[in-house]
């Protein structure tokens, strides 16, 4: 994406690059101005130029910000066009991107700045509850241990429920978990803490040569003794909530302490490498 910016100098081309990668949660972009463009020369146009590369960031970054999803059936995007986000938050989470400070790449043509933005702090702007609400109780409670973490293996295509098709579950911001009797296990509203309903990783790192099998990064999220499961289908008009089995569901909402750790964010999907991260 190339943003022009009319100057005394002349027409300055700033472009972007980047990813979002789901594993870190963060979103990374790069901001690149072509130097020769502006009329800019080493080093007297050194402060000009970057006084540019500042003034393009917000046009530039915008756009991916709000193509991000946010739930199975809508973006960044749509909650602006529909009045529950302001764009002016937006902006702000944009402008508080961890920055590098401008540098010229090897050709001395490029000037460019690196920025990373946490999806983490961007999902706790969208948390509005200010009391969580309960998670869901059984009434035929089963014998179930007590367990430090959920995982949720959907790195396969699975099953669209009410269609006659299959998808490889997607990331996003605020995910649900049903049981294959389409009962509600898991939303954003249950959530406790601001932060991550879910984190996602890929199933290699649940297969490590250790005790608990699990990586460092998700030993910190889900404990030594995590409760795994199998993802039965997907749901939403995206693929991002994942339908577990009921037995399975029963073992969550059948003690506290297992209840709790959906209230605390101690959930990770295990999803397919393909869709953890993407490039713009």
């Amino acid at each position: 994406m190339i943003f022009s910016v009319f100057c005394a100098f002349g027409e300055a081309q700033i472009s972007i690059s980047g990813n979002v990668n789901w594993e870190t949660m963060l979103l990374n972009a790069e901001i690149s101005l072509d130097l020769p463009s502006a009329g800019l020369r080493l080093p007297s146009g050194r402060t000009q130029g970057e006084i540019l590369l500042s003034a393009g960031y917000l046009n530039l970054i915008r756009p991916h910000l709000l193509n991000l999803q946010v739930d199975s059936s809508s973006t960044l995007r749509d909650l602006v066009e529909r009045g529950e986000i302001y764009l002016s938050q937006v902006n702000t989470v944009a402008l508080g991107a961890d920055a590098i400070p401008p540098a010229m790449k090897p050709d001395m043509r490029l000037l460019f700045s690196s920025h990373t933005i946490s999806l983490s702090g961007l999902s706790s702007v969208l948390l509005r509850h200010s009391r969580p609400a309960p998670a869901v109780r059984s009434l035929s409670p089963v014998s179930t241990a007590r367990y430090t973490g959920i995982i949720v293996i959907a790195a396969e295509e699975l099953p669209v429920h009410g269609q006659r098709s299959s998808a490889l579950p997607v990331p996003c911001l605020f995910p649900k978990i049903w049981d294959t009797d389409m009962n509600l296990i898991y939303d954003r509203n249950m959530l406790e803490t601001r932060g991550n309903m879910v984190r996602y990783s890929s199933l290699q790192n649940i297969f490590q040569n250790n005790p608990s099998g699990l990586t460092n990064e998700l030993q910190q999220i889900v404990g030594e003794r995590p409760l795994r499961i199998f993802a039965r289908g997907t749901f939403g008009i995206n693929p991002t909530d994942l339908i577990i089995d009921r037995n399975d569901a029963l073992l969550i909402i059948s003690s506290e302490e297992n209840r709790s750790l959906l209230s605390q964010g101690r959930v990770v999907f295990i999803l397919d490498d393909s869709k953890l991260k993407y490039n713009f």
